[in-house]
């Protein structure tokens, strides 16, 4: 039995336009979501006096979240296409919860972005289309949700589709890398199934489209480079840290370093769901027992790799950030949360090197003395405490961060050179 290619997915888009639904249908229409679990849903949804969200609490499984019928955390859900198997990342759409939404997109191969077809582009498509592109996703859908709400009039369609279109192509997107599939997801129109509405429309369905998409290969042939989440010490067992491998291949018996400390110790033991592994592989979620390591060895947002390849701690970096939400402006000298791979560190942005058009890359303005919302630009950042990171291009999933401050992601970018602190 051939194992069939692995893409995350992450469904994107402004609030209200309906991404629960989508997912929720698209696990029901597939056979994910069974027809016991749905029922039940159902009823909650009725007795919340919120029938139509029976397929969004599929994914909402917090009750504050079904209270408010807002998604806030980042969700995990799997299911089967013919050719792929898809694990979805359902991200908030709500603007308090853009952190989540960029958790979700760090680890997402492929995007789906939901577009009412009745509300068309809102501030929030807008927001997520230009953050699905800074954070490298190359293959997007554009779900136009929403078609029964404008009984399935063609014109009105190609119009929200022109738009996004429109907006996709302006933040640098290129027309192969779009497909746009008109659905309704609280009926179940071209979701899974082919709809008799839409004889105007030739395309795929939903998830037609998504069975096109193209998994990555895992990049188990790039050094071996696992950001820590946590660290447990387990009377009898010793220290247990926890973590998901992003490249490269661990094994029992590894001699690994752990990076900003140096710490090196060797791999005793491997376990993901309570089971032992002779190896694990990127995308893995792992607890791994080392023979002894202090306190002051490990942590959180500390990243292990093997001896002869360790992870890079930065001097200072290079990144491309969007400024996607501040109150008055950044100047030169601020010191905001960097929140990247699995650390939270405060990093100086020391210079501002060049300001950009955001929809063409281009140059705009040369060391400008400070940016606004909505402005692209390179910076130049140094780290306030030894923090690892990589080049984006080299490893993406340790080369895009997102910028914190007052309780709000006021940017996110990506890495493009790093200058490495002096080995100690």
């Amino acid at each position: 039995m051939a194992v069939k290619p692995h893409i995350n997915l992450v469904f994107i888009g402004h609030v209200d336009h309906g991404k629960s639904t989508t997912v929720g249908r698209l696990l029901y229409d597939s056979g994910a979501l069974s027809e016991q679990e749905y029922r039940k849903l159902e009823a909650e949804a009725k007795a919340l006096g919120k029938g139509t969200f029976a397929f969004a609490f599929a994914m909402d499984k917090l009750k504050e979240e079904r209270e408010r019928g807002v998604t806030i955390d980042v969700a995990y859900r799997k299911f089967e296409g013919k050719k792929n198997n898809f694990t979805i990342i359902d991200a908030p759409g709500h603007k308090d919860f853009i952190k989540n939404m960029i958790t979700g997109t760090s680890q997402a191969d492929a995007a789906v972005l939901v577009v009412s077809a009745k509300d068309g582009v809102q501030a929030q498509t807008k927001e997520h289309a230009f953050l699905a592109q800074v954070m490298g996703l190359k293959q997007l859908i554009v779900a136009l949700n929403k078609i029964d709400e404008v009984g399935y009039d063609e014109k009105k369609v190609n119009a929200v589709k022109d738009a996004a279109n429109k907006l996709l192509t302006g933040v640098g997107y290129k027309p192969e890398q779009l497909k746009f599939i008109p659905i309704s997801a609280w009926v179940g129109d071209n979701v899974a199934k082919k709809s008799d509405k839409i004889g105007w429309y030739k395309g795929p369905t939903l998830l037609e489209a998504l069975d096109e998409l193209t998994a990555p290969a895992p990049p188990t042939d790039k050094p071996l480079r696992l950001p820590i989440q946590d660290v447990y010490n387990i009377k009898g067992v010793g220290t247990v840290p926890v973590g998901r491998v992003e490249t490269g291949v661990l094994k029992p018996n590894d001699k690994i370093i752990v990076m900003p400390s140096g710490a090196i110790t060797e791999v005793k033991s491997i376990e993901m769901h309570h089971e032992q592994l002779s190896q694990a592989v990127p995308g893995d979620n792992i607890g791994f027992n080392v023979r002894g390591l202090n306190r002051q060895d490990i942590a959180r947002g500390d990243v292990v790799g093997h001896v002869n390849n360790p992870p890079t701690v930065a001097k200072e970096f290079e990144a491309q950030i969007v400024v996607l939400n501040h109150p008055t402006a950044i100047p030169v000298g601020y010191t905001p949360v960097f929140h990247i791979h699995t650390a939270q560190v405060s990093c100086k942005i020391e210079a501002i090197l060049k300001k950009l058009d955001p929809k063409t890359g281009a140059v705009k303005e040369e060391n400008p003395k400070f940016l606004k919302t909505g402005d692209a630009a390179i910076v130049k950042i140094v780290p306030t405490k030894p923090l690892v990171v990589e080049e984006f291009k080299k490893f993406p999933q340790l080369g895009r961060f997102a910028i914190r401050d007052m309780g709000q992601t006021v940017a996110a970018g990506m890495i493009t050179k790093v200058v490495p602190r002096e080995a100690k």
